[in-house]
């Protein structure tokens, strides 16, 4: 893949049995913050979805859509979009009630120094939505970061394991679980809560960093010593096959790759690729961010595209110095301070 368009062909290609569940739903379906990271490629998803499956129905993608050319270019490849800032109430109870809603929107980066405007993102925006939206069905997008840290012989927190956030933003992403699931005890409305980490693109994520550090020669830290990565569209088309198994009280999904991954076997996969010498700092720890994702495999089959598919994509990309998006993922983090 040489171009951003490639990326997204390759990304936005939705198997039969996405195709199959999405038409099997009852209404269209309404993305909130289809402007972060992933939203595109999943709206994107969802058309050629509906499309291949013959079904009459609407992508409908809300964001504020303050600069660029993402609005026009969802237009162009037919997601309806509404330029809407969901903090104003107003605004959000002009949105027009689809049976099916994607919950995308969040605040994480510059949580240090901004809680406020994190926890009224996180936690309180949730409940208006899910007020708003009460005779939906959701799916609320979440973060392996409301699990602590485990040890790597653990295997990953599952969903039953007990969820302890470290830092304001794990705390707030907590915070919005629970706000979603009051209000579907309360109005009976059926969820999902899908706990993503990390999803890769060539543009961004985990591998591109690694990847970069080693083609650029700086040391690789392990002090966050093994990660868990998905492929953006599978993570997609897990986000999207998992509103069929929306319930009340919510459904608890995790979503990654079914690897715990070591960081400095990825960096010397890379070295091998760049053919350079991989520099390391720090030691690592017998603790880490991971996620058991099993539950998901079961459902929905492992991910299509392989780890090292993933690494040699990303290899080529950073040796053709492709475009960037310049979001780090501060993976590293272990104290919770974004």
């Amino acid at each position: 893949m040489k171009t951003i368009e490639e990326v997204e062909e390759t990304m936005t290609v939705p198997s039969q049995e996405l195709i199959q569940d999405l038409c099997s739903l009852e209404g269209d379906l309404l993305i909130l913050g289809i402007g972060g990271k992933m939203g595109p490629t999943l709206a994107k998803m969802a058309v050629k979805a509906f499309q291949k499956g013959n079904c009459p129905k609407k992508v409908i993608g809300v964001s504020r859509f303050s600069s660029g050319t993402l609005k026009s270019d969802l237009e162009s490849s037919g997601v309806e979009t509404i330029a809407a800032d969901l903090m104003d109430d107003q605004q959000l109870q002009a949105l027009p009630n689809v049976k099916n809603v994607i919950y995308m929107a969040g605040n994480k980066f510059g949580t240090k120094g901004n809680e406020h405007y994190t926890w009224s993102m996180n936690a309180y925006l949730p409940g208006r939505v899910a007020e708003k939206f009460k005779n939906s069905r959701i799916v609320v997008f979440s973060t392996g970061n409301v699990y602590p840290l485990v040890p790597i012989t653990q295997g990953g927190c599952d969903e039953e394991h007990p969820v302890n956030p470290i830092g304001e933003y794990a705390q707030s992403c907590l915070g919005r679980e629970r706000i979603f699931t009051n209000f579907s005890y309360r109005h009976h409305t059926p969820m999902t809560i899908f706990r993503l980490n990390y999803a890769i693109d060539m543009r961004y994520g985990v591998l591109m960093e690694i990847a970069r550090q080693v083609y650029t020669g700086k040391p690789i830290d392990l002090t966050m010593g093994h990660v868990n990565v998905i492929w953006q569209g599978d993570a997609n088309e897990y986000a999207l096959r998992s509103l069929k198994m929306a319930d009340s009280p919510p459904v608890i999904l995790n979503a990654t790759g079914p690897e715990t991954i070591s960081v400095r076997w990825l960096a010397e996969q890379f070295g091998k690729l760049f053919n350079k010498e991989v520099a390391f700092v720090n030691e690592e720890q017998p603790t880490a961010l991971l996620n058991n994702s099993s539950k998901a495999h079961h459902h929905f089959g492992y991910p299509k595209v392989s780890l090292n598919q993933m690494i040699n994509w990303t290899a080529e990309w950073v040796k053709d110095d492709g475009y960037v998006l310049e979001k780090p993922t501060h993976f590293q983090e272990r104290q919770g301070a974004y």
